[in-house]
């Protein structure tokens, strides 16, 4: 949608723990000056001597938007790690790719926890009147400065705990979907496996799960933090929680999820469990492949069986907005009239 305003944008290079390396701009945020097409001028430039920032087999993390200028930046010996693109024809990313991506992933949330700081500088969030453009590149490397020097770190600070988390990403990294290939192989997946529906309340064997471990099969907290919402979505009129046992395989589940992004879309989840934990996972979605940590789907399947089903107000802190608006879809029953007390009417008459 076009904001009929002037939107200027800067580059930020900030090293894995938040701390703010340069910031370069600001830029036009038009087409031309797409996040590659910024790269490409600053090295060519060598704007405040970037080159000198960075050594041979350094590695940078980047997004999808820089990837016409990864051969540049491969020219210069950086190794470059950015998330994976579906090839053609395919709606979901293959179990290595989504794997490697959620590494990358893992790492780069830290340029957005950046940019929500420096957002968080009222003068830097609202809109500017175009005299003070000449000032926005002196405000943002002032604000930038001050979190250096006074703001904490936005990694763990524990370099044994991160360290530990890094190794079981990395072998998570190289692991197959079992699920996934025990799906496709026997055909879970089609309409011909019978599945019996049941309400996720009575699924007796499914482990109570401590938000811990939760946390240790996500190998993160932004799914779980999005999985009460989910929850809230996929309950019906009744407060049910409906998912799907199969005859064929004993403790698997499968439920229908909805999608955030697309209102008609569900995506399918399987999980696979013992009577203590949580063993394999996989979802139809675009990253649903992967078993470095687990979709939002999948995460918000094993959050309910786990933990949401034993607890008392478990949308305490989601708000429900809906109730403030009206759904023209609501409409009165029709009046039903009696066509025997129309004649009877017009006898009288």
């Amino acid at each position: 949608m076009h904001t009929h305003r002037l939107l200027v944008k800067p580059m930020v290079f900030v090293t894995t723990s938040g701390y703010i390396i340069s910031v370069i701009g600001p830029y036009f945020s038009d087409c031309k000056n797409n996040d590659a097409q910024i790269m490409k001028h600053i090295i060519q430039h060598d704007t405040e001597e970037f080159k000198e920032l960075v050594s041979e087999d350094d590695i940078m993390i980047v997004d999808r938007g820089f990837r016409d200028a990864l051969d540049l930046l491969q020219e210069m010996g950086i190794q470059t790690k950015m998330p994976a693109f579906n090839k053609k024809g395919e709606s979901q990313l293959p179990v290595e790719d989504s794997n490697v991506t959620r590494l990358v992933t893992k790492i780069r949330w830290v340029v957005e926890s950046v940019h929500g700081r420096i957002k968080s500088w009222k003068y830097l969030d609202r809109v500017l009147p175009n005299s003070q453009i000449p000032f926005v590149s002196d405000y943002v490397n002032i604000a930038c400065a001050i979190m250096n020097k006074y703001w904490p770190e936005l990694n763990t600070g524990d370099l044994e705990q991160d360290e530990q988390l890094a190794s079981k990403m990395l072998y998570l990294s190289k692991q197959k979907n079992l699920l996934h290939e025990k799906i496709i192989e026997e055909g879970l997946d089609k309409r011909s496996c019978k599945w019996q529906k049941i309400d996720a309340s009575s699924a007796p064997t499914f482990p109570r799960l401590p938000e811990e471990d939760i946390r240790n099969i996500t190998v993160g907290v932004y799914q779980l933090k999005l999985a009460p919402n989910y929850t809230r979505e996929y309950l019906d009129d009744d407060g049910n929680y409906e998912v799907f046992t199969c005859d064929y395989e004993e403790n698997l589940l499968c439920a229908k999820i909805q999608s955030r992004h697309i209102s008609p879309k569900c995506y399918r989840v399987w999980v696979k469990y013992d009577d203590i934990s949580v063993l394999f996972w996989y979802c139809h979605c675009k990253a649903g492949s992967r078993v470095v940590g687990t979709c939002s789907h999948v995460t918000a399947l094993i959050w309910y069986l786990g933990i949401g089903k034993y607890t008392d107000n478990i949308f305490e802190n989601c708000r429900d907005w809906s109730k403030y608006l009206l759904d023209a879809r609501n409409l009165p029953d029709p009046v039903t009239v009696d066509e025997s007390d129309n004649e009877e009417a017009n006898d009288e008459e």
